[in-house]
């Protein structure tokens, strides 16, 4: 734990200590060195995450070593307010102060919350702005969650068929999957509607709900599970096949394709409190999509009446090229057999 944190938290020991004191899980050694416990890419994260808060050799932040981050974690976990843990975390500043010391206390505090609960929060002096930033600046991070997951709980009646999934998302309606560690960007779509950004980190969600004091907002983790199993339906092979055939590139949580699947009565959208915009939004791009190619009108069964006459169309025209073409090679045999009878 006392490692620098440019170097990832490797090895079994340190990534226990780290799940338990960020989540309060009891997590067993023996099921972390059987591969029970699957956090590689969440641990990936967090690993990037360190290496870019340090860059710059480390002058625009405070904590130096895993421990560091954990000690500010504890401070979250019981409530203190962001000046409160500024005023803590104060104490270890060099005297005199550096001239840019509210920098570093607030560096490091934003740190620790981007690795305790996965969300953009405070400026990376390098990486990429994502597209949720977010900034705590005061009062608890509890009460700060709370507020900006609010639940919906009206809206219009829309229908979460099977056939709405995430591989169905690009061979249907041609929307491509940008896979997102900020759960704030969860189900967002972006870049003119032709991309939805999904978080995929279904392990990390399972330990917030069996957190015994859990940060995000009583419900939220499992909502975002349910969302993951509608668009990766564990019953479906072909989404397995073709989940597990990506995972590796994109480095995604191989826990996603093992949410379960929804029952009818559980892919109603009043289920959905958290999301229920977003995937509402998602479905209506996803209903109103026209096939554009070859393969999205293969792959498009919604409206069968019209899959069938399409493909109907299409097999007519094949036959009537196809025997055009033959008639064209007997009008051609012929010619040639008046030219040369003796051939």
């Amino acid at each position: 734990m006392n490692g620098p944190l440019h170097l990832p938290p490797t090895g079994t020991a340190i990534q226990y200590e780290i799940v338990n004191t960020f989540w309060e899980v009891p997590v067993k050694t023996a099921n972390l060195e059987k591969g029970y416990f699957s956090l590689n890419p969440y641990f990936m994260y967090y690993a990037n995450q360190c290496r870019l808060a340090v860059n710059d050799e480390g002058g625009h932040i405070l904590a130096r070593t895993h421990r560091d981050i954990c000690d500010i974690v504890q401070y979250i976990r019981v409530d203190l307010t962001r000046e409160e843990i500024k005023r803590h975390l104060g104490k270890k500043l060099p005297d005199p102060k550096p001239a840019n010391h509210n920098e570093l206390l607030d560096s490091s505090i934003d740190l620790a919350v981007r690795l305790l609960v996965m969300m953009e929060v405070g400026e990376l002096q390098y990486g990429f702005i994502s597209r949720n930033r977010l900034d705590w600046p005061e009062g608890s991070l509890r009460d700060f969650l709370r507020d900006y997951f609010k639940k919906t709980t009206s809206g219009d009646y829309v229908r979460l068929e099977r056939i709405f999934n995430a591989r169905n998302l690009r061979r249907i309606a041609g929307i491509d999957i940008e896979w997102t560690s900020n759960i704030a960007d969860h189900l967002l779509l972006i870049d003119g509607d032709t991309r939805v950004a999904i978080f995929h980190h279904a392990e990390f969600l399972k330990h917030q709900m069996e957190s015994k004091t859990p940060l995000l907002p009583n419900g939220l983790a499992k909502e975002t599970l349910m969302t993951i199993a509608l668009l990766f339906p564990q019953s479906d092979i072909s989404i397995k096949k073709w989940y597990c055939k990506i995972r590796r590139s994109y480095n995604l949580d191989q826990k996603a394709i093992q949410c379960g699947h929804l029952k009818a009565d559980e892919r109603r959208i009043e289920n959905f409190q958290f999301w229920r915009e977003r995937l509402t939004v998602l479905k209506q791009i996803f209903d109103e999509a026209e096939p554009k190619g070859i393969s999205q009108w293969w792959h498009d069964r919604r409206k069968r009446v019209q899959w069938y006459t399409f493909w109907i169309a299409v097999v007519l025209l094949l036959l009537t090229v196809f025997f055009g073409f033959i008639q064209i090679i007997e009008g051609a045999l012929q010619v040639y057999k008046a030219f040369h009878p003796l051939a």
